[in-house]
């Protein structure tokens, strides 16, 4: 099993945790959550209750994560983000929290009841409003100030057809 979970963190009710997990001081996991093996949680992460945490999910530290929150394969959480409750980030997604002259901005903010689709890339600071879809290999570099569907490098929003 070989986890290395510190005595500091806080872990709540029915929380199951896989095999060669890194939990640090000061992490949070709320009741009924689920992390799958390899998932690192580095210090001032908190993750809601019935959240879903894959395997090889990486959290830089100081990082929110709301209730039934599902966290899919090898997803990088940069220092500072946040998601909402209810909020589905597929596989491979990836945050920044640096700008170009490696000043710590901040990580992406993303809403409640978002889907952020496989691969796809949230620059840092940026914040995404409740009920956004943004679709597989995207790049978030602006915010997205009003619900819908979002695709495209740079993302924008997609036309009602």
């Amino acid at each position: 099993m070989s986890n290395q979970i510190s005595d500091k963190a806080k872990i709540g009710k029915n929380v199951k945790i896989g095999s060669f997990c890194i939990i640090e001081d000061d992490v949070e996991i709320g009741d009924d959550t689920v992390l799958k093996n390899y998932v690192e949680l580095r210090s001032g992460t908190r993750i809601g209750k019935g959240c879903y945490i894959d395997s090889r999910v990486s959290s830089s530290g100081q990082n929110y994560v709301g209730d039934n929150v599902t966290l899919r394969y090898d997803t990088i959480l940069a220092r500072g983000v946040s998601v909402g409750d209810n909020t589905y980030i597929c596989p491979r997604v990836m945050t920044n929290n640096l700008n170009k002259e490696q000043d710590g901005i901040g990580g992406a903010h993303i809403g409640r009841d978002c889907f952020i689709g496989t691969n796809v890339v949230l620059q840092y600071g940026v914040k995404v409003c409740d009920n956004v879809i943004v679709g597989s290999m995207s790049f978030v570099n602006k915010d997205i100030v009003e619900p819908g569907v979002y695709v495209g490098v740079p993302a924008k929003k997609m036309d009602k057809k």
